[in-house]
């Protein structure tokens, strides 16, 4: 705790959380901060970063402290932090208050480690709960957890609301959002601070999730005092995250997303339909981690079988579990299928058979493990990642 007291006064704190896109939009934060000149920082659960170098933490528990203090010695003002469930019930907030809290979204995931929907909640609350006098919260207008948060947090915190759908009672709305394999516009609804904006936002990245994203680290950085011409500039200069929608190869467009619940799928798949030319279809490569949340595998199976034209089920983490077992827990979900399904358990193969598979129109989503570089089977961790097997097969086609 002395060490927590000492640096917090240094660093004003947006930090980030929710199921979906807080990886992405914390570090839209950063690039905000880059793009007004500024030393920035950002900690999040692919790695930290201060000064666009990546920081070798000694240890996990020492990850967050290590890192401040690196951000302070370098002349950072702002940390962009992304928050986890697990260490907001921890007390990361009551230890680490955030300046400006951002929700993204909540959609079941980690119910092996909460148990119930409501205490996944109530973990993603204590951010918004240990607001302090002068903080800001940004809600997703567009989840209806939102509301519950409101409920909860003190009554001096201030309140901005985004959304992607509605301008009613929001900062930030957009009108109208257009993807391309290489970047996505977002129309904003007529406001003040969309006027500021220019009436619009571009980014580098291809994706309606990502437009929502953009919404709120929009409203978060100017919570934290940047203004519209930094906000501008970083989205636009914004150029992913590794395993967020990664484009690894084009005609077929082949994605990498670490999509791994089924709201996840659900705006990974759509984003793959708009960006299918003429009788394009939508392949689907994805499996279910073992030894977590049994329940949503149906779910995920049902996602895939309504969105997709080609699912190819295969493993993603089996830990200890049989892979031959999550698959079977996966296809009940599509009792009677839409879709053509393809099982093939050996995660490289899968792969390769599906984009062996593509046609020049299709697009190929490749879903569940992201920027992770290694699958864990039967206890063991084996160097393995999407991307890189993505790419040898499209090279051997």
């Amino acid at each position: 705790m002395p060490r927590f007291a000492a640096a917090y006064p240094h660093l004003r704190t947006v930090a980030t959380t929710g199921t979906n896109g807080k990886t992405t939009t914390t570090s839209m934060v950063a690039a905000i901060v880059d793009a007004a000149g500024e030393p920035s920082a950002r900690l999040t659960t692919v790695g930290a970063w201060v000064c666009g170098e990546q920081v070798p933490n000694p240890t996990p528990q020492e990850e967050f402290l290590f890192t401040v203090e690196r951000a302070i010695a370098a002349g950072v003002r702002t940390l962009a932090l992304e928050t986890t469930s697990k260490a907001l019930a921890a007390g990361l907030a009551q230890r680490w208050p955030a300046h400006v809290a951002v929700f993204t979204n909540l959609t079941r995931d980690h119910l092996d480690m909460h148990g119930t929907p409501e205490m996944y909640l109530a973990s993603k609350a204590q951010l918004f709960i240990a607001l302090p006098p002068g903080g800001t919260a940004v809600l997703n207008a567009d989840d209806e957890s939102s509301a519950l948060l409101r409920e909860v947090m003190p009554d001096h915190a201030h309140v901005e609301r985004y959304s992607a759908r509605d301008a009613r009672g929001c900062a930030l709305a957009a009108r109208a959002v257009e993807v391309a394999p290489d970047g996505t516009r977002i129309a904003l609804a007529d406001g003040a601070f969309a006027r500021e904006l220019g009436g619009e936002l571009e980014l580098a990245v291809a994706g309606g999730v990502h437009a929502q994203n953009a919404l709120g680290a929009a409203l978060a950085a100017r919570a934290a005092g940047y203004g519209a011409e930094a906000i501008r500039a970083g989205l636009r200069a914004f150029r992913g995250v590794p395993g967020r929608f990664e484009v690894v190869g084009r005609a077929p467009l082949v994605v990498v997303d670490y999509a791994h619940t089924p709201d996840g799928l659900v705006g990974t798949l759509a984003t793959a339909r708009e960006l299918c030319r003429g009788g394009g279809r939508v392949i689907c490569v994805f499996g279910c981690g073992g030894d977590r949340d049994r329940g949503k595998r149906p779910q995920m199976g049902a996602v895939v079988d309504e969105r997709a034209d080609l699912a190819v089920l295969t493993t993603d983490n089996p830990r200890r579990e049989d892979p031959a077992a999550i698959a079977a827990d996966v296809r009940a979900g599509a009792p009677s299928p839409r879709a053509r399904w393809i099982a093939e358990l050996d995660r490289a193969r899968a792969i390769a058979l599906a984009i062996a598979e593509a046609r020049p129109d299709d697009v190929v989503v490749i879903a569940g493990k992201g920027h992770e570089r290694t699958q864990e089977i039967r206890g063991v961790e084996h160097p393995f990642s999407d991307a890189d097997v993505a790419r040898a097969a499209i090279a051997a086609r």
